[in-house]
C-alpha cells in the first residue's frame, strides 16, 4: 500500500458548527505525525476524514497522492486502532486479527502466515488462541495493533490508542510503538493524543490544534525549545508566559520594574512581547535576569520542587532539584534565567504556517 497523507484545505462541519476548519496539513511517507490538542480542537476529527468516517463539507484527502475523499473506509488501505480496541469477544486473538484479512478476501493459505507475523510482531504470538477477556488491557491494545497492521496498510491511523492503559503500561507501550515503527520505515502512522508526553516521545513531527485550527506544526525539539505561539508554548510541556515590552536594545525587555536581557525576538522597540521560559531553566537565587518575589507555593515532585513565587503580580514556575530546606509561603525569593533559554513570543501571537 502505498503511504503519506495529505489534507488540502479540509473542512468539516455539522450544520454550522465547524470542527475541522480549512486544515492543509502533509505527512510523509514512513513519518510519524501526531495530533496534539485539547478537547474540541479537531484532531479527532481530523482522523477520521482520514479513515473515512466523516465526509469534508469542503477540500480533499490524499493518500499516497490518491485522492480518497470519496472512498468508503475498506477501499483507502489503512490500519486504525481506537481507544477501547474494539476486539470482538467472542472471536480467539487469531480470528481478531484475522477479521480484516478475510474482510479484504485475502487468500485462506496466507491468512495464517500474516496473522503469525503480525502478532510476533506485536509480541503476541504466544496468546493466538486466548479471548480477550483473557488478556489484560495492554495485552489487548497489542492485539488492536497486530489487527490493523496484519493488512499491511500504507497508513495506521491511532485514536487515543494509550488513555486507557495506566501509567506504567502506557510508558511500556510508547516504547513499543516506537520499535514498529522502526520495524516497518514505510508506514505513515498518524497519532492522536491530547498527552504531550505521547507526542513528544514518539512524533517526529506534532501538528498543534485548537479550535478546529491547525495552531503550529514542528518537531518535538522545535516545538519545545522555540514555541512560535503562546498556545504553542502552554500546551507543549509547561511554560511562564510572561508579558514584556521590548526595549530599544534588540534583546531588552522590561517584566515590570525588571529588566531583562534575552535572546533576540522579532518585535519591534515599545512593542508589547510574551516571554516565554520553561520552569526546568528557571533556577532559585541570584544570577542574570533576576526575578524577585515571595513564594505562593511549593510542590514536592520527588526529584525536583515546584515552586510558585508571585512576581509583579504574576505567577512564576520554577522546576529545582529538591531542596533540603524548603522556602516558607511568604518568604522573599529570587529566581533567574539565562537569555538563551528565554523566547520572546510576538503578544498575541496566533496560526504559525506549517
Amino acid at each position: 500500500m502505498s503511504s503519506g497523507i495529505r489534507f488540502d484545505s479540509v473542512s468539516v462541519a455539522y450544520g454550522k458548527n465547524v470542527v475541522l476548519d480549512s486544515l492543509d496539513l502533509v505527512v510523509e511517507p514512513g513519518e510519524v505525525m501526531a495530533l496534539l490538542g485539547p478537547s474540541g480542537s479537531g484532531k479527532t476529527t481530523a482522523l477520521r476524514a482520514v479513515a473515512g468516517f466523516v465526509q469534508p463539507v469542503s477540500g480533499r484527502v490524499l493518500i499516497g497522492g490518491r485522492d480518497v475523499t470519496a472512498l468508503p473506509p475498506h477501499r483507502r488501505g489503512i490500519g486504525m486502532v481506537v481507544q477501547q480496541y474494539a476486539l470482538f469477544p467472542h472471536m480467539k486473538v487469531a480470528d481478531n486479527v484475522a477479521f480484516g484479512l478475510k474482510a479484504q478476501k485475502v487468500a485462506k493459505g496466507e491468512i495464517a502466515g500474516r496473522v503469525a507475523e503480525a502478532l510476533e510482531m506485536t509480541g503476541m504470538g504466544a496468546y493466538a488462541g486466548r479471548y480477550p477477556r483473557e488478556l489484560s488491557g495492554g495485552q489487548q491494545q497489542r492485539v488492536a495493533i497486530a489487527r490493523a497492521l496484519a493488512i499491511r496498510p500504507g497508513v495506521l491511523l491511532l485514536d487515543e490508542p494509550l488513555s486507557a492503559l495506566d501509567a506504567q503500561l502506557r510508558s511500556g507501550m510508547l516504547a513499543e510503538l516506537a520499535r514498529l515503527h522502526r520495524e516497518l520505515p514505510d508506514v505513515s502512522i498518524l497519532y492522536v493524543t491530547h498527552d504531550q508526553i505521547e507526542a513528544l516521545t514518539l512524533a517526529d513531527r506534532i501538528a498543534v490544534m485548537d479550535k478546529a485550527r491547525l495552531q503550529d506544526c514542528g518537531t518535538p525539539q522545535e516545538l519545545y525549545r522555540k514555541p512560535r505561539t503562546e498556545f504553542t508554548a502552554s500546551f507543549v510541556g509547561n511554560a511562564n508566559l510572561l508579558p514584556v515590552v521590548v526595549g530599544e536594545g534588540a534583546s531588552s525587555v522590561a517584566f515590570g520594574d525588571a529588566e531583562l536581557t534575552v535572546a533576540t525576538g522579532d518585535a519591534g522597540a515599545g512593542a508589547s512581547a510574551t516571554l516565554c521560559v520553561r520552569p526546568h531553566l528557571v533556577g532559585l537565587g541570584e544570577g542574570p535576569n533576576a526575578l524577585r518575589g515571595k513564594v505562593a507555593e511549593v510542590q514536592w515532585r520527588g526529584s525536583t520542587h515546584r515552586l510558585f513565587v508571585d512576581v509583579e503580580g504574576h505567577r512564576v514556575k520554577a522546576d529545582v532539584r529538591e531542596l533540603r530546606e524548603t522556602p516558607a509561603l511568604g518568604d522573599a525569593v529570587t529566581l533567574h534565567f539565562a537569555a538563551e533559554d528565554a523566547v520572546l513570543l510576538p503578544m498575541g501571537a496566533g496560526v504559525s504556517d506549517a
